[in-house]
């Protein structure tokens, strides 16, 4: 056998025992006389010691080889070692090595594999295997599958059944663009990558399948950002014979032992906020509670004065930072330029500094009274000491533009502490959303969403105002999960498609299959979907998912490793019936 102990279990109460090991040299220490040698696997690191006076010439010989990434076979003797490391979980021991085997000469890596390594993340994503080695990623990914494993077997005590649903399915329209597969054996035909198991998990309940879960890969072909990818991987689950209340009792429970299981993090109840309610607090859909700078709208109070910016303005609302009266000018300005920039697009910001005497001064300060900015400080809750600044404009772009403010001065100073964790639950979204270009609504989640019951009749007199019967669950500004009631009505479906701008015909074409299991008995149900990827990230303490996916994705869709996407031949391309221009 190769080795009869990993290189992360030996300790002092292996002493004098002969022992086999085999892992990859992490580094060598040559002394003339000792060579030490630390071994590495997946389990940890072990010295080895290599002594002229106690070890044969031809394997000391042999150890003086070894270079960085040998993988090698070891057999010695554990022995106390006589400088202990107590950051070793091993550093109480070595083994003095009497036989050594060379099982892999390697190359010099392009990077030190250190978990702080040396190596550029363009570089680590081209040898992305080597990048595994080191303990920052392998860390990630055995926690993806610690999850992955609490998440299984919590769902199936709950009675939950994992069915696997197809990969080649359908094109149809869910909002982003579908990865398409040309099928040679039906020429001028396509299959597309699933954006989600949508249709099927409905399809199961159609079925009889009550309980159903899949950790299943999805695909969407979307511009890339650092918690999005290409392929990503969703706890797709669905429930029939429930409402909405059971969906998130069950799934809150989900969540809560995740945290309680993996976090050490006791959670009660989870708060709940509705969609309108975030946006006017918060200025996003999806906002992070773990601190506060709640939005304050002054339109009463700052308008009707002479500031023509604010009394031409839909919205004016501002937000308190703490302490940021000690803000120079300078910080100040660089603040104003910040919201300036084309990402975020405001064309200004107004500041008010309220300061330690109960005094105000601000850039405004030639239209707006010391009375006029306390009433700003009540509203915003700004305390002496703090910073009020305020934007304005259209309401929706002036939230949005105040939501990324608010996140980044939280990152700023600290406030978004990654050992801390907030979930909520955003409810009452609306259902459709008006989309300028095609002059037409849309379905803010999917067109399978159910209205309010009692929002039915204002789908054909005020679609805009149709909440939705859906349901996001935030954990620290980042949505991680998010579903609804399902229409299981064919004449509210049909009804759904009509206000979505489907013709019949089209609704038949895309939709018929799922149309017609309708006819035969179709229960209520509901379910809800959780980014793995981002779920995974967000308890690891991180911000983004690339260290806890194997083998990602860069920012343009590439896999720089195996050079893909890539050309394919001419002979390909005419099996498959494909011309390209």
């Amino acid at each position: 056998m190769y080795r009869s102990h990993n290189c992360g279990e030996l300790n002092a109460s292996h002493i004098n025992q002969e022992v086999t090991l085999a892992g990859w040299v992490q580094k060598t220490r040559n002394k003339g006389f000792l060579i030490w040698t630390d071994l590495r696997d997946r389990y940890g690191v072990t010295q080895l010691i290599f002594d002229e006076a106690r070890t044969q010439k031809d394997v000391f010989e042999l150890a003086e080889t070894l270079g960085r990434e040998f993988v090698i076979q070891v057999k010695g003797t554990v022995i106390e070692r006589e400088s202990k490391n107590p950051n070793m979980a091993t550093g109480d021991i070595e083994i003095l090595v009497k036989k050594l085997t060379i099982l892999n000469a390697a190359q010099v890596p392009p990077f030190t594999i250190e978990d702080e390594t040396d190596g550029g993340e363009d570089i680590r994503m081209k040898y992305r295997y080597l990048d595994i080695r080191r303990n920052p990623v392998k860390n990630s990914l055995l926690f993806r599958h610690k999850v992955a494993m609490e998440v299984r077997n919590y769902l199936s005590a709950q009675g939950f059944i994992e069915v696997e649903t197809p990969v080649l399915i359908k094109s149809t329209p869910e909002g982003a663009r579908d990865f398409i597969v040309p099928s040679r054996m039906n020429e001028g035909q396509f299959y597309a990558l699933p954006q989600s198991p949508q249709t099927f998990k409905q399809l199961l309940m159609v079925g009889g399948m009550d309980k159903y879960f899949q950790i299943v890969k999805c695909f969407r072909d979307e511009d890339l950002r650092a918690d999005r990818q290409p392929e990503f991987t969703q706890i797709d689950c669905e429930m029939a014979f429930v409402e909405q209340e059971d969906i998130m009792q069950a799934f809150e429970g989900l969540a809560s032992h995740l945290l309680k299981e993996l976090k050490g993090v006791e959670t009660g109840a989870f708060p709940r906020m509705t969609y309108d309610e975030a946006m006017e607090k918060y200025g996003n859909d999806k906002p992070d509670i773990r601190f506060g700078m709640e939005f304050g709208e002054l339109n009463e109070v700052a308008q009707h004065k002479d500031f023509g910016v604010f009394n031409n303005s839909e919205l004016v609302v501002g937000i308190a930072v703490p302490g940021g009266a000690a803000y120079t000018r300078k910080e100040i300005d660089a603040l104003i330029d910040w919201v300036k920039r084309p990402q975020v697009g405001a064309s200004g910001m107004v500041y008010v500094k309220c300061e330690e005497g109960g005094t105000y001064k601000s850039s405004v300060d030639k239209f707006y009274d010391q009375e006029d900015l306390k009433k700003w400080a009540e509203i915003t809750g700004a305390n002496a000491g703090d910073l009020i600044l305020v934007l304005s404009g259209d309401a929706f772009k002036t939230r949005t533009r105040l939501s990324a403010l608010r996140m980044e001065l939280a990152t700023r100073l600290g406030l978004r502490k990654p050992d801390e964790f907030a979930p909520l639950w955003v409810v009452d979204f609306p259902l459709l959303e008006w989309d300028e270009e095609s002059e037409r609504f849309h379905a803010m989640h999917h067109p399978f969403t159910s209205p309010k019951p009692e929002d039915i009749p204002l789908l054909e007199t005020d679609p805009g105002k149709v909440r939705a019967n859906a349901y996001d669950l935030v954990l620290n500004g980042n949505e991680i999960g998010g579903g609804s009631i399902r229409i299981h009505d064919k004449d509210v479906q049909a009804l759904m498609f009509k206000h979505l701008g489907f013709t019949d015909e089209e609704a038949k074409a895309q939709f018929g299959f799922l149309m017609d299991a309708f006819q035969y008995g179709a229960p209520p149900h509901g379910g809800l979907a959780f980014g793995f990827d981002r779920l995974v990230a967000i308890l690891g303490g991180q911000e983004t998912i690339r260290d806890f996916i194997a083998f990602p994705k860069n920012n343009s869709g590439r896999d720089v490793m195996i050079d893909a996407p890539s050309v394919i031949n001419n002979v390909q391309l005419e099996e498959l019936h494909i011309k390209l221009k």
